[in-house]
Parts: C-alpha cells; structure tokens; sequence
C-alpha cells in the first residue's frame, strides 16, 4: 500500500494525555539581544520560539567545531575509528593558529584526549590533527563535513576546514548549527556528556572550558563557544529543565559577555513561556485500521516516533489531534513500519506538528476468499 498525496480526515479524534490545569498567560516578544542572528528552539519537538537572521549565512568561527565533532563520531559508530586510536601530530596541525590543546609536533595522541581537547579547550590543533587521521587530510575531512551536512540538510552551509578560521568559503547559519548540535544530542548522548566538562588538562596545562552557560545555568550542558574578529562571538548552548530540553543559537554578538547575556536570556524567555509534552511514545498503537485484502482485517497503527507539541504556557486543553489516511483506504500487503498516513497535532485552528503514522505490524495478502469479500464490501 502506498500512501498517496490526497488524505482524507478520520472520524476520530485522538486523546492527550491529561495536564494540570494552567492558567493562560500572554507572551511578551522575545527579548532583543546583541548579535548578528540567533535561534531559541525546542529540542523535542524542533518548534522554533524565537528567531533572527537564523537563515543568513555568517562566519562560524569554533562553532565549525560541533560539525567536526559529528563527524568524528559519526566515524566511531561505524567502527572506523576508535577512542583508544593514536593520532599522528603533523606540522600542520601543531603549527595551526589560534586556541590550541598544545600538541606536540610527531607524537602520537589518544583520539578520546584530541576530541576532549577540541570540545573543551577549543584546540584548533586538536581539530586538525582529528580531520588528518579520520579523513587522511584537512581538505577530504571537509568532504566529508559538508557530505553530512548535506545528509542533515542543512542547505545554508559549508566547511572549508574543521577548526573553523576564516575562510572565504567558510559559512553557517544559525538554523543549521542548530541541526547538527541537535544530532550530536539525539544520536551521541554518551559523548555529548563531555560538552559539560569544565575543564581538561593536557601535556600538563589545564584549560578551563569557554562556555559561559555552564557557569550562569546549572540546567546548561553544552555545547560550544566560538570566535574571530570577523565572526564575532558566538555561541551555541542548550539546557535541560524538567523534561523540557531548548538549544539556542547566538552568532556575532559584540562582547564576550553580550553572548552569554544573550544565551541566557533567550533560555529563560523559552522556558519561562513555554511548555513541551510528550504526547505519544514511539511505536505504542494510537489506532487500529481496517485493512482490505489482508490476512488480517485490522492493523495497529502510531507514531514511528515519540510526538512532542511545544506551545505557549497555559494552552493545554487548547490541543487536538486527529489522524488523516490515505483516500481509497488500506491495502494489504503492508509491512511493518510503512507509513499509512499523518499525526497532525492541532493548537486551536493552529497545526503545530505533523508526523508520520506507521504500520506496526506486518499484514500480508489475504486468501482469495478473503480477498472476494472485501472486493464486494468496497463496493459498499
């Protein structure tokens, strides 16, 4: 069974989970902060709460360095690399400018201590000396980069090199560094904990992480700050309240400390005004379908995905959800996991989220009596 464009509306409506009441509050305009372009969004349920400039392309600076450290772990989970790997320290990276975990030009150096030393210290030879052993030079890692990047989609990029100074060619958006922090999140977990690390020492020298969130914000755990005179400052942060995740997005901000006023107050204004719930786990029957032609005549169908809605603080009882399947019906053979239709998740008159329904079942041809009778039931 395919699913086709045209939908039809079910009868049904879904029920939400029950809340506690809240009492409905305005919601003022999101704060203006100093900077060239920021992004304030639910990790969850990828609602964006506040925004600017978040699609222009701008110079990234370190941030080029969360791109570096997906790849890298991208390269660990096919089993290509591993953490106990010793690197080889080339000229080129020992020699490259900027903030630095102070690598030794010829020794051999542990991944697991380059990626501490790039995600915690920022090194900038740390990055190189990780885009030479992964992707055997700078410039086929910053293939690799941007093949990823392409994969995530995010249309509004592109990487010259994995540390991050200028390069002409060199450029994000704030929309699609968010993308790539929110994978590292989603499919890293076990190596984003070291984005909260408050310090690491290397050769001797301990260096204090640059992120200021994880001082101002005990609910901050990441991610990364980056800086150059032509970029600005810049930062990407999330924080974790409750079961309530938000990633911001500052770039060029003036000061050190107008980033972090600016991170900071685009996470409160989030959470303050905001609400996030879960509304339906992955793979947990929403429905059941009749299915026509089958060697079954129902089918359970839900989510291939937890569903989220996020929205103003107070519109609980506003929400509904209804389910919209394919016009001429279901018909067998469906496998397992094949989408048979769409989620939609309605605020008022507002459609907030919109997601795949799946089969969580197999349902094969039915026998030719089966399927006579259900010829002749159509009909009807």
């Amino acid at each position: 069974m395919k699913l086709v464009s045209k939908l039809l509306l079910l009868i049904c409506v879904f029920a939400l989970p029950v809340a506690a009441a809240q009492t409905r509050q305005p919601v003022p305009d999101p704060p203006q902060v100093a900077a060239k372009g920021y992004l304030l969004l639910d990790f969850n349920s990828g609602q964006i709460l506040a925004e600017m400039n978040a699609d222009e392309r701008l110079e990234p600076a370190s941030l080029t360095k969360i791109m570096t450290g997906y790849v890298v772990f991208r390269e660990i989970a096919a089993g290509k690399v591993a953490l106990t790997d010793n690197a080889y320290v080339s000229e080129r990276a020992w020699r490259t400018g900027g903030s630095k975990m102070f690598i030794e030009v010829g020794k051999q150096v542990a991944i697991q201590d380059l990626l501490m030393g790039m995600i915690v210290q920022s090194g900038n030879d740390a990055s190189v000396a990780l885009a030479e052993h992964v992707g055997g030079s700078v410039e086929a890692f910053a293939d690799l980069m941007n093949a990823h990047a392409q994969r995530l989609g995010m249309t509004g990029s592109h990487f010259t090199n994995p540390h991050g100074l200028p390069d002409p060619e060199l450029y994000i958006t704030a929309r699609d560094i968010a993308t790539v922090a929110m994978a590292i999140i989603r499919e890293f977990p076990e190596f984003y904990t070291w984005y909260s690390s408050r310090e690491f020492t290397f050769n001797g020298i301990t260096q204090q992480n640059r992120n200021p969130m994880l001082r101002r914000d005990e609910t901050a755990d990441g991610v990364k700050t980056g800086y150059t005179q032509a970029a600005g400052y810049c930062l990407v942060s999330s924080s974790k309240r409750d079961d309530m995740r938000l990633v911001s997005v500052v770039m060029g901000s003036p000061t050190p400390n107008a980033r972090a006023e600016a991170s900071l107050a685009l996470m409160n204004y989030g959470f303050r005004f905001y609400e996030s719930h879960r509304l339906y786990p992955a793979d947990e029957a929403v429905e059941t379908l009749r299915v026509w032609m089958g060697d079954k005549e129902m089918l359970s169908v839900g989510p291939e995905a937890d569903v989220f809605a996020t929205f103003q603080r107070g519109r609980y009882p506003e929400l509904a959800a209804r389910l919209e399947k394919a016009e001429d019906g279901l018909t067998a053979p469906i496998a397992r996991g094949e989408q048979v239709g769409e989620i939609v998740v309605m605020l008022g008159e507002e459609e907030i989220n919109r997601v795949p329904l799946v089969a969580l079942e197999d349902v094969g041809k039915g026998g030719l009596w089966q399927m006579a009778k259900d010829s002749v039931l159509k009909l009807f």
